[in-house]
């Protein structure tokens, strides 16, 4: 039986240290490129494959990050999770991911079971506004980061680590891009306030609707809690009003997706009939023939912040300074809204209005 090469056998051949090695293999900055590309090139040569129970030992580390979602089936997930996994396998740590589906009690199930398995951190994008499950371990001072949900108390605002949208922004554009296109009665299909994302952007909604001095009229938001069948029945039930709106706003495009196709199956247009803004920007929303107007957020940047902010946490074993970034919001306009229709018919106008003198 072939002998497996060791550490020392990539180090002899390299003429490095063991410690030049292992840095080669973690991707530590305090070495040259080209011994780093000569350690690699030998690794591979040798068909070296690390012990990872000897290292995690040594190491008293696992390279392995708990992801816990709240399900795989919203296309904003593994957007997300893309940009978490390929930052974490460029600094040599590997992702295990759960789903919670909205269930506090999963969440917990994940967390237990993930720590058996000796991961080195947690990121969380499931987490609701009150979350005992990120309480405990915050007082635990187990490392984690939270990722486009965080946490709404004054007591731990400030002392824990995420990096999130500015959602309150994000939803008050929308509003505003639908008003300045002359709709002053917007449905609002909701997520789940219990979550930050959903609060935030509702909170934004309302905000711009009090700025104008538009009248609320609660019957003009339905939580559908982020499901595209429930956006579905909830835009039925807002067609079928006696003064249904003009425009609606979905708080994430998977809810769109369901008021879109409500929208069609009742036989009206869009957005000729009706204008429809989203919130995310998945992939799905920028398909030609969809082409719904949404609220970007950078999924992907979101996701590599956080596991560079998380693993220096793991890798320092500091955890007293928090780190919280927000990211700005962008419009991204497509066909759903009425803005392109807006620009065709007042370009046909001024070609008219040039011909006539």
């Amino acid at each position: 039986m072939t002998k497996k090469p060791t550490i020392k056998d990539i180090a002899r051949a390299a003429k490095v240290s063991t410690t030049a090695v292992s840095m080669a293999l973690n991707n530590r900055p305090r070495i040259g490129p080209e011994t780093r590309e000569r350690i690699l090139r030998i690794v591979k040569e040798l068909n070296y494959r690390p012990n990872i129970v000897a290292r995690s030992l040594v190491s008293r580390r696992s390279q392995t990050i708990g992801l816990i979602i709240t399900t795989i089936l919203n296309p904003f997930y593994p957007e997300l999770a893309k940009g978490i996994e390929d930052k974490a396998l460029e600094l040599g740590y590997s992702i295990i991911l759960c789903s919670t589906n909205q269930d506090l009690a999963l969440e917990k199930y994940h967390i237990e079971n993930l720590r058996s398995k000796g991961v080195d951190g947690f990121i969380f994008s499931s987490v609701k506004i009150k979350d005992p499950n990120v309480y405990a371990l915050f007082e635990e001072r187990f490392p984690f980061i939270l990722v486009n949900r965080r946490i709404h108390d004054p007591s731990l605002d400030k002392k824990i680590d995420y990096v999130v949208l500015d959602n309150s922004s994000g939803a008050y554009q929308a509003m505003e891009h639908l008003y300045n296109l002359g709709h002053h009665r917007i449905g609002i299909l909701a997520g789940p306030l219990n979550t930050s994302t959903a609060a935030e952007r509702t909170e934004g909604a309302k905000r711009f609707l009090k700025k104008n001095r538009i009248g609320w009229d609660p019957g003009l938001l339905i939580v559908c809690h982020y499901s595209k069948e429930k956006a579905y029945e909830a835009t039925r039930k807002l067609l079928a009003q006696k003064h249904p709106p003009t425009a609606i706003f979905a708080e994430n495009d998977y809810m769109a997706l369901g008021a879109r196709d409500a929208i069609l199956d009742a036989g009206l247009k869009l957005p000729e009939d009706m204008a429809l803004v989203g919130f995310d920007d998945i992939v799905e929303t920028a398909l030609k023939g969809v082409e719904i107007t949404t609220i970007s957020q950078k999924k992907y940047d979101m996701g590599t912040l956080a596991v560079k902010v998380l693993i220096d946490k793991i890798e320092q074993g500091s955890l007293r300074m928090a780190n919280q970034i927000i990211l700005e919001p962008e419009l991204v306009i497509r066909a759903s809204c009425g803005y392109r229709l807006r620009e065709e018919v007042s370009s046909r106008s001024g070609r008219r209005s040039g011909k006539a003198h």
